[in-house]
């Protein structure tokens, strides 16, 4: 049965473990579900684990520090001397979480990632030669975890992070054991929803963090198709943990598709990041309310059942809570404003990713080369609240002096009004934006397609041009527009 939630992920270290000093009041136990509250929240994820250990006092995996210590970095002193002022108070972390989560009216799911297997034998990990869940001990060791969350602690439901690799765990097969250990993720995957909807005292739920992509499920070992066709999770969330930018533009229609047949939820996840650090001149920064309003708009355009998020700007201000506020409801991003841009591809993990259109590198002046670039928007932009609706194009080793031809969705935007700023301002000679105030031509609700044509070069300059990115602002006001 899909069921409409809006869920906030802690992963029990940056803004928790990690931060606070010990010994941890309890107002400081309880502050990853209380900065969620009073927002439209109804569910919250914990992730239990970071691939060396637990982050509660379990009797059948490694609590995290227990095989190290005396410690050398103030994290993790924080992290274990933490959850003990709690444990000596006869307080299980873990149950601290659960009972605040239902005080304040929301789900508590434990998130596990499926990479990590703390406390078990490292000849059988994958980074050491070991072949993972080849082993029968290391699925065994997986299901008792998950075992004890779902029947030791008073959780809705536990959920099986596969997405956490690449990037925030090892992955569970060696690439030469996917063809033929597929089928026994599919069986660990049955084994756990039996176990978990068929535990004393009432079912429980199982979820999956999962990839966007069947191919790159497939990749894994992951056959989610047969999973969603079975019924084996109640609910799937889309991610690639190691890109933390946001994608308004997620190719997840499959997925939706797939598990609205079988009555299995999907929620769209919307990562927090704006730039995540990887691009030279451009520091970490997190997305402002109006890219995840337009994110979040598109998901609800693809049906989804819900939306996700985590690790928005620390502590949580207005904005944050606004945003957590904004997506729980379709209606409530509808007509406001929206900041869409195309993700990039991380250069770090090509190989386990999904298709990204930037950046466009174009090599060379050719007038009869179109370079094409598609995107999705969720606006009717024959709204007439709409004030303004701006592309933006950045563009690096480009001058004013260059001709460039674009188009949206066939028509030429020569004779719409365009402007030129540098794309930086530590190195502004490096490239421009190009923004257009779309007024003639607008994009389409729905897919799009921009196209880019570099016809020519002013004398001595050869070589190409590489497009950067590519952004739409979409501008409401209060009162009907005139002239369009």
């Amino acid at each position: 049965m899909r069921r409409h939630r809006t869920v906030y992920f802690n992963d029990a270290r940056h803004y928790y473990l990690f931060v606070f000093e010990p010994p941890m009041r309890l107002e400081d136990a309880w502050r990853p579900v209380d900065e969620a509250a009073g927002t439209a929240v109804d569910t919250f994820i914990y992730g239990v684990e970071r691939t060396d250990g637990l982050f509660y006092p379990s009797k059948v995996g490694l609590r995290f520090g227990a095989d190290r210590g005396p410690f050398k970095d103030a994290y993790e002193w924080r992290v274990w001397y933490n959850m003990q002022s709690l444990i000596d108070r006869g307080l299980d972390p873990l149950t601290v979480l659960i009972d605040r989560a239902h005080q304040k009216g929301m789900d508590f799911f434990a998130s596990l990632r499926m990479g990590g297997y703390g406390g078990m034998a490292p000849e059988h990990a994958l980074a050491t030669g070991g072949r993972g869940y080849v082993h029968p001990e290391v699925r065994d060791h997986v299901f008792a975890v998950l075992e004890e969350l779902a029947t030791q602690y008073p959780v809705e439901g536990v959920e099986l992070d596969f997405a956490a690799a690449p990037g925030g765990s090892p992955f569970w097969l060696r690439p030469e054991d996917v063809p033929e250990y597929t089928p026994v993720m599919t069986d660990f995957v049955r084994r756990v929803a039996t176990m978990v909807r068929n535990r004393p005292g009432g079912p429980g739920q199982v979820g999956a963090r999962v990839y966007p992509t069947e191919a790159l499920n497939r990749k894994a070992g992951l056959n989610v198709r047969a999973w969603l066709q079975e019924g084996l999770v109640d609910f799937v969330v889309p991610l690639v943990y190691a890109s933390f930018t946001l994608d308004a533009n997620m190719p997840i229609g499959w997925l939706v598709e797939t598990a609205h047949e079988h009555e299995i939820a999907v929620y769209g996840m919307l990562q927090p990041y704006y730039h995540d650090g990887s691009r030279r001149f451009y520091p970490t920064t997190n997305a402002t309310p109006a890219m995840m309003r337009a994110s979040a708009a598109n998901g609800w355009a693809l049906d989804v059942d819900g939306l996700y998020t985590w690790f928005l700007r620390w502590p949580l201000g207005d904005a944050e809570r606004r945003i957590l506020t904004e997506l729980g409801d379709p209606d409530l991003v509808k007509e406001e404003d929206k900041h869409y841009f195309l993700r990039r591809r991380p250069e770090e993990i090509q190989e386990h990713d999904y298709e990204a259109f930037l950046p466009l590198s174009i090599p060379s002046a050719n007038a009869d080369a179109r370079h094409p670039i598609p995107f999705f928007i969720a606006d009717e932009t024959r709204n007439d609240r709409i004030r303004r609706i701006q592309l933006r194009i950045g563009v690096s080793n480009s001058v004013s002096a260059d001709v460039l031809d674009v188009w949206l969705n066939g028509q030429s935007l020569a004779a719409e009004r365009g402007t030129r700023a540098a794309i930086r301002s530590l190195d502004p000679y490096s490239g421009l934006w190009l923004e257009f105030d779309l007024d003639r031509v607008r994009p389409q609700q729905g897919q799009n397609l921009l196209e880019l044509s570099l016809r020519g070069r002013p004398p001595g300059l050869e070589g190409g041009i590489t497009v950067e990115d590519v952004e739409v602002i979409v501008e409401y006001g209060t009162y009907p527009a005139t002239g369009h």
